[in-house]
């Protein structure tokens, strides 16, 4: 896949459901997720094309107890909005048991953020903030309550939660079907409603309703879907759950979500649904979406990590990093928690992630790997100075071959697929082959569920101490 505005995303890797704001001269975005925690990572940026993380918006267990999410549940779709010099966050725990929204603020970008405001009244997911001019806090969402998808409404107390009328259908989309990711702007005279339809697979796309009130009734844009790549050969695929930032300047743009699918057909996305830039023009007051022009450069997320700090990059599936791991002199000590490790998301297409890795006591047994979900996954277990290549997908576990290990040095790589796949991806020791497997059986197409391939190392019993992972473009 050639390097073109129309191909690179501004944020690449797993980093799902952008939401963006301004204040002033600067922009704000957050994404998606799911079973991961520190959750909901905060990017900061002066042009939308080069982003800087800032931080997790969600880093306590009061916030989010990541421990009852499974696979692709948890935190969903938030939406980050500026108002009156605070920040506000809201979001969907999809595993919480009482449903609803939880809405989130704080003062600085950086945080801290308060413990959750909890709306238990408004059952859905991706919930939208909009602060009116007349003062009123609407908060508009998916839900099925009463039958297909559709966008739901109800003002709030956003200091209190308390929800000051009874939530009511806003609209119900277009014949597309799965209406959801709702955002409210207004823009001269109009409202704005912003919507995802069509699924978010190949047929996803953005579809606008407008009105003179934020209250609706609105009226469907004549040619919706306004952005789609549905039924194109376009190497970005899944467009839509946009947000729109006006610029200083009066010109308008939108953050949303794309894959990047290669191999042989149906095709196959690696790396999750990734964050890509859009430019928004007005036509007959209807938005008009166009790919950017703007490429950010290459090798920018490029990794090496010697663990002197925790970069807020790094993540764990449903544990708390703090809670089993800590930089010490010359690394990171990880201790062996269930179904935890230490991750980053992956960001380019093919890739050489290298691990140094030393096990603290003669009984550890260490993974270095890449995961896409618990049952999919594939990398190298050190124990008893024996490193051997585990590859799990689905309810099967094989073992593709073994090496003596000294040294604790481990690569994982991805290459050009040589069998139709997206990929495949090598595993070495010590720079001895141990095998490797079809980037296919590490998709999305093969494994389902919302994420993306995570890089990192996990620890199954006793202590390792990690000294470096570099993770290289190739």
């Amino acid at each position: 896949m050639s390097r073109t505005a129309a191909t690179v995303p501004v944020i690449p890797g797993f980093h799902p459901d952008p939401s963006v704001c301004r204040v002033g001269d600067d922009y704000y975005l957050a994404n998606s997720s799911f079973e991961y925690v520190p959750a909901v990572p905060i990017w900061h940026s002066r042009d939308l094309v080069a982003w800087t993380q800032v931080g997790n918006a969600l880093v306590r267990d009061e916030q989010f107890p990541a421990a009852r999410a499974g696979d692709s549940g948890g935190i969903y779709a938030p939406t980050l909005r500026h108002h009156r010099g605070r920040f506000w966050l809201i979001t969907s725990d999809v595993g919480d048991p009482h449903g609803g929204q939880r809405l989130f603020r704080a003062d600085a970008i950086e945080g801290p953020w308060s413990d959750a405001i909890e709306l238990p009244e408004l059952r859905g997911i991706d919930p939208d903030l909009c602060f009116t001019d007349e003062g009123e806090c609407l908060v508009t969402y998916c839900s099925w309550t009463g039958g297909p998808s559709a966008v739901w409404q109800a003002a709030i107390d956003a200091d209190t939660g308390r929800v000051l009328d009874p939530p009511r259908l806003l609209w119900g989309g277009t014949e597309l079907g799965h209406t959801e990711a709702p955002h409210l702007y207004r823009r001269g005279h109009w409202w704005y409603l912003v919507v995802a339809e069509g699924g978010t697979e190949r047929g996803h796309g953005v579809s606008v309703a407008r009105s003179r009130s934020p209250r609706g009734p609105f009226e469907s844009a004549p040619h919706n879907p306004v952005y789609t790549h549905r039924s194109t050969e376009r190497p970005v695929q899944n467009v839509g759950h946009a947000d729109l930032v006006e610029r200083p300047d009066g010109t308008w743009a939108a953050v949303h979500l794309g894959v990047r699918p290669r191999g042989m057909t149906p095709s196959f996305h690696v790396n999750g649904r990734e964050t890509f830039l859009a430019e928004v023009d007005w036509v007959d007051d209807w938005p008009a979406f166009r790919p950017s022009d703007a490429i950010p450069p290459a090798g920018a997320w490029d990794v090496d990590d010697r663990f002197d700090r925790l970069h807020p990059r790094w993540v764990s599936p449903r544990a708390r990093i703090e809670d089993f791991a800590r930089p010490v002199q010359g690394g990171l000590e990880v201790r062996g928690v269930e179904g935890s490790g230490v991750y980053t998301r992956l960001q380019a297409l093919h890739w050489t992630a290298v691990f140094d890795v030393d096990s603290a006591d003669a009984d550890s047994v260490v993974h270095a790997e890449i995961r896409l979900d618990d049952r999919h996954r594939v990398g190298v277990r050190i124990a008893a100075g024996t490193a051997t290549a585990i590859w799990t997908v689905g309810g099967a576990m094989v073992e593709l071959g073994s090496v003596d290990a000294t040294r604790g040095r481990l690569e994982i790589a991805s290459v050009a697929s040589a069998t139709g796949g997206p990929d495949d991806v090598m595993l070495t020791a010590d720079g001895q082959s141990l095998g490797t497997i079809d980037g296919r059986y590490l998709s999305t197409e093969v494994a389902a569920g919302f994420t993306g391939r995570v890089a990192g190392v996990r620890v199954e019993r006793g202590v390792a101490i990690v000294r470096r992972i570099a993770i290289t473009e190739s």
